[in-house]
C-alpha cells in the first residue's frame, strides 16, 4: 500500500471536498464536477481509492439531489472514466489530461444515454429509440464537454497548487511546533 504525505492527503481533501460541493449549487444540465473528479482520481491516487472517490463524492451528493434509475450507468461510467485517469497517471500534461477529458466526456455520453435508453419508457426499445436516446443526448453531451475540460483544469491545476501550498504550511508547523505532525 503506497504511503501519502499529509500535503497529498490535504489537498486531495480539498479537491473532492470541492467536487461535492460544486455538484451541490446550482448549475447548467450535466456541467458537473464529478466525471473530472473521476479522471483527476484516478491520475493521483493508488488502487482502489482512486476509483472509489467520485463514487463517494455521487453518493453524498445523490443524497441530495435524489436517486434515479440510471444510477448504476452513471456510476459505471465513473469507474470507467477513472481507468482512463490511471491509465494516464505516469504523463498528466495538458494535452494528455484534455484527451482523457474528451474520452471520459464521450464515454459518459454513451454510456448514460444507453442507461437512459434501456431504463426510460420514453424511447421505443430498438435501434430507432437508441439512436433517438443519443440525438436527444446530444445538448448534454456539449454541457457536459465544457464542465469536464473546465473541471479538470482546476482540479489538476489546483491540486498541484494545493499540494505546493500544504507542502509550506506543514513544513512550518514542523519548524514552529517541532516535529509531532510528521
Amino acid at each position: 500500500m503506497k504511503k501519502y504525505s499529509i500535503e497529498k492527503y490535504i489537498a486531495v481533501g480539498v479537491v473532492v471536498l470541492g467536487a461535492v460541493l460544486l455538484r451541490l449549487v446550482p448549475h447548467l444540465p450535466n456541467v458537473a464536477p464529478i466525471g473530472a473528479l473521476a479522471l483527476f482520481s484516478g491520475a493521483i491516487l493508488s488502487g482502489p481509492v482512486g476509483f472509489a472517490i467520485p463514487l463517494v463524492a455521487m453518493g453524498i451528493s445523490d443524497i441530495f439531489l435524489g436517486f434515479h434509475s440510471t444510477i448504476p450507468y452513471v456510476y459505471g461510467s465513473f469507474l470507467l472514466i477513472g481507468g482512463i485517469g490511471y491509465m494516464i497517471r505516469k504523463k498528466t500534461s495538458p494535452l494528455t489530461i484534455a484527451l482523457a477529458s474528451l474520452c471520459g466526456s464521450l464515454l459518459f455520453f454513451v454510456v448514460t444515454n444507453f442507461g437512459s435508453w434501456l431504463t426510460s419508457p420514453l424511447y421505443q426499445k430498438n435501434m430507432s429509440g437508441l439512436l433517438q436516446s443519443y440525438v436527444m443526448g446530444l445538448p448534454f453531451f456539449r454541457n457536459t464537454l465544457l464542465g469536464d475540460l473546465f473541471y479538470n483544469a482546476v482540479f489538476f491545476v489546483g491540486y498541484r497548487t494545493l499540494l505546493h501550498l500544504s507542502k509550506q504550511i506543514v513544513f512550518n508547523a514542523r519548524r514552529w511546533f517541532g516535529y509531532y505532525l510528521s
